[in-house]
């Protein structure tokens, strides 16, 4: 049996997994992600975790194809740096594949945190059967992996995919990166919290904005229906711009349910402009559970 070890970094949380070639998770492990040290030192113990999980196991270094890395980007995967991810500040050009290969001697791949998820969906979650999708996430941020003839599609430094950066609604005001009206500052988790707390006058976590729309509180129901058009309304452009024969959509956001994906399915099945592309799928991910470090772990399987 062939293992890799999968290594999901975000901001709050890395998840440490050695995965099987059946994309079965042996062992996973969770530390914190401390932005209170140096990016270097939290590699370091990243490292320390990576051993110490490899002792656990008993998996012998000759039985792991490699180490793959999912990160939030941006990234530049050909020099395996993370650059300039906006919820880990301090990570500025960082030469994270260098600092774990160091540490073993085993090769090492970098990969978009996003683009590892839709890896994960393609080999055993809701992408598997296709070979033209987009891996959608919603959920603190929205991110997507495209998947075009089977292959994920990279971009020059390993960026593509960054689609929460299209714009959808100019009304809803500026969005971090500059621009305004962005899929992300529209309809993130982050954004749900956010407005759903101003419309009710206290604060409220997205799945207490929830709670209200399932209940049917009129403004809350109003807002959430606009949201859910504007994420359909990113869902065409996707559909417009790829062709593509699914959309895999994940993310706690997505845990909504049907209230979600009926109102996707209905305006892309009026909206999209080719009559084939009206029939895309529209599905819920898979991988519920860890679908970020199984994809990292992919990196050594479904890229091969």
């Amino acid at each position: 049996m062939k293992y890799s070890i999968g290594v999901d970094i975000g901001g709050t949380k890395v998840a440490i997994a050695a995965v099987d070639q059946e994309g079965q998770i042996e062992k996973e492990s969770i530390i914190k992600t401390d932005q209170t040290i140096r990016p270097q030192d939290m590699i370091a113990r990243i490292n320390a975790e990576i051993k110490q999980l490899l002792a656990e196991c008993e998996i012998g270094f000759g039985d792991i194809k490699g180490i793959g890395i999912g990160a939030p980007g941006p990234l530049n995967v050909k020099k395996g740096e993370i650059t300039c991810p906006p919820n880990l500040p301090a990570w500025r050009d960082i030469p994270i594949v260098e600092l774990v290969k160091s540490e073993f001697n085993i090769p090492v791949r970098l990969e978009n945190d996003a683009n590892a998820a839709a890896l994960a969906e393609k080999w055993i979650g809701a992408g598997k059967g296709f070979s033209d999708f987009i891996y959608m996430t919603v959920s603190t941020g929205i991110g997507a992996g495209v998947i075009v003839g089977g292959d994920l599609l990279k971009g020059q430094n390993g960026n593509a995919g960054d689609i929460g950066h299209m714009v959808v609604d100019p009304a809803f005001g500026q969005c971090t990166c500059g621009q305004e009206g962005c899929l992300e500052l529209v309809a993130s988790g982050t954004a749900i919290a956010r407005k759903g707390s101003e419309i009710a006058g206290r604060s409220l976590t997205t799945a207490e904005v929830f709670d209200l729309y399932h209940e049917g509180e009129p403004e809350i129901v109003a807002y959430i229906n606009l949201v859910f058009k504007r994420l359909a309304a990113g869902c065409v452009s996707l559909i417009n711009t790829f062709d593509t024969e699914a959309i895999v959509i994940g993310g706690g956001v997505s845990k909504v349910g049907e209230p979600l994906f009926s109102v996707l399915r209905n305006y892309v099945a009026q909206y999209a402009l080719n009559p084939k592309g009206r029939q895309t799928e529209i599905i819920p991910a898979k991988l519920e559970q860890s679908p970020g470090v199984i994809g990292a772990a992919a990196l050594w399987f479904e890229l091969e």
